[in-house]
């Protein structure tokens, strides 16, 4: 008996300590920078992630940056300055695709920036090169591409399967790629911290409109960290009510939609863990009364009482 304790103690340890006998964080801090999708240009994708006590963010996405960082002060969910905040604590940009609703916060403030770098696809970063940070664009702020090259930004592509540091910051990242309008590409990124884990999904098709296997595959890739606990949350998009034809969603979810890909990732995991995991709903589109019908439906159609979440523009949240 003596022997089982004490190895649950030495278990409970390795999993919770350091090698200095400090805790190890598992837990993520979140703050919405923007949360819709369409036409709102003060608030469109994009949300800082760090570990939890940690001022060393990175961005998934970068619709909105500087009005979003101003309402994240007026609730308190960061201090200082919004220019000083984005120069100094945001660490690097996560670019999902390179559609304007998520990348026009990166552009349109990076001369006002300071040197860090942008993480995609290699096909994502190619768009901003060659269409955004141009001299006819904007400027070239970029290392690569058009001269003279200003190289505030390095572009840091990812190559699916493999595992990257994000720089200053504790983390790690893995990106796989999505259909968003087949062929057009888009991504998810795992981001990590020890054993935690938080799933972004950029905007995504479902596989039965998209022709595609981008979703199965993901979903196989990631019920094993599921079943073992460490998933904590995913980001997924739901940008208009089941009553969009299938012919206009343009590479995007429906509430059904979405509880479709959850059942068949689900179907992939023990149910008491899947449980566990919380569903970020990200990218709902206005006007606003579409946008209350798509959480309208989203609530009535979780028969089966997975953890939703609605982001709020500013307020920070907290994934344990």
């Amino acid at each position: 008996m003596f022997k089982k304790i004490l190895s649950a103690l030495i278990f409970l340890s390795v999993h919770t300590s350091n090698s200095w006998g400090q805790e190890i964080s598992t837990a993520f801090t979140i703050i919405p920078l923007g949360v819709k999708g369409g036409d709102d240009e003060s608030n469109l994708s994009s949300y800082m992630i760090a570990t939890k006590g940690s001022e060393k963010y990175v961005c998934l996405d970068a619709g909105t940056i500087n009005a979003g960082i101003q309402k994240a002060i007026v609730h308190k969910s960061l201090k200082g300055i919004s220019e000083e905040i984005q120069r100094k604590q945001i660490k690097g940009y996560l670019i999902s695709h390179a559609h304007l609703d998520h990348i026009a916060g990166l552009i349109i403030n990076s001369p006002a920036d300071t040197s860090k770098n942008i993480y995609g696809l290699p096909s994502v970063l190619n768009i901003l090169r060659d269409k955004y940070f141009t001299w006819d664009a904007w400027a070239n702020f970029a290392n690569e591409g058009e001269k003279p090259q200003l190289k505030k930004y390095t572009y840091s592509p990812l190559l699916e399967g493999n595992t990257y540091p994000v720089d200053g910051t504790e983390m790690k990242v893995r990106a796989f790629e999505l259909s968003h309008g087949n062929p057009y590409k888009s991504t998810a990124f795992l981001v990590g911290h020890h054993d935690s884990y938080v799933l972004y999904l950029g905007d995504t098709g479902a596989d039965e409109i998209e022709k595609s296997d981008k979703l199965a595959n993901l979903w196989q890739t990631i019920s094993p960290i599921i079943d073992a606990g460490q998933l904590k949350a995913i980001f997924l998009e739901v940008s208009f009510p089941n009553e969009q034809p299938d012919k206009q969603l343009f590479g995007h979810l429906t509430p059904k939609l979405f509880f479709s890909e959850l059942s068949k990732l689900e179907s992939l995991t023990n149910e008491k863990a899947f449980k566990k995991v919380s569903f970020i709903v990200t990218h709902i589109k206005p006007p606003h009364q579409i946008a209350e019908k798509v959480k309208q439906q989203l609530i009535s159609g979780n028969s089966k009482g997975v953890k939703l979440i609605f982001p709020e523009q500013g307020k920070r949240l907290t994934i344990n």
